[in-house]
């Protein structure tokens, strides 16, 4: 076994040296504790504090309950009602909506009356036989002018006449009518359809030499 170099050995006593004073200033200065009051510490582990619970919401407190009234003390009586034999349980039919109306533009009503000629009666009659003369009034020398108004009617044939403006002798008014009865004319038209006029027609008595 070998020996150790002196030199060894005198670092080893320099590290041990510097160990020893290290340890001796730490005690100095009461950085480490002596082995005595080591002996008496003792470790106390706290305990973390426990989480904190969520805080719940607090729910409104139920509404109070309404006092229950008692029920009147009433009679009822259940009766069937009485079904015909026409009456059916089934439920009825959906109704059917009912078309609106339609409304169609109505003709212009035409005017009340009869058509007024603007002309004379004889323009319009192809049959139209002259008034005789009187024999009474041709010796007394009656003459005049005699107008009548006369109404056709849907045909063209005279329906009514009468004097409108005398000539001042009966008789010659007279063979004026009896003539104007007899004639024959065209119907009178008013937006394409037959109608019933009134025309004046003048009628003269004239004699001639002596």
């Amino acid at each position: 076994m070998m020996r150790p170099q002196p030199e060894t050995l005198a670092g080893l006593a320099f590290v041990l040296a510097l160990h020893a004073a290290a340890l001796h200033g730490l005690w100095s200065h009461r950085l480490i504790p002596s082995p005595l009051e080591a002996t008496t510490l003792f470790v106390n582990f706290i305990a973390p504090p426990a989480p904190e619970k969520a805080a719940e919401p607090q729910r409104p407190p139920p509404p109070a309950p309404r006092p229950v009234e008692k029920p009147r003390s009433r009679q009822l009586v259940a009766q069937a009602p009485v079904l015909k034999a026409t009456d059916s349980t089934a439920p009825p039919p959906p109704e059917t909506p009912v078309p609106e109306p339609v409304v169609q533009a109505q003709p212009m009503p035409l005017p009340a009356g009869p058509l007024a000629l603007s002309t004379d009666l004889a323009t319009d009659c192809p049959e139209r036989p002259a008034p005789i003369y009187p024999p009474l009034s041709r010796r007394l020398r009656e003459t005049g002018q005699v107008v009548l108004r006369v109404e056709l009617n849907e045909s063209g044939k005279v329906a009514s006449a009468h004097v409108d403006h005398s000539s001042g002798h009966s008789r010659l008014d007279e063979a004026a009518l009896s003539a104007v009865r007899a004639w024959r004319c065209t119907p009178a038209t008013r937006s394409g359809l037959r109608v019933r006029a009134v025309a004046l027609q003048p009628f003269k008595f004239i004699l001639h030499g002596n």
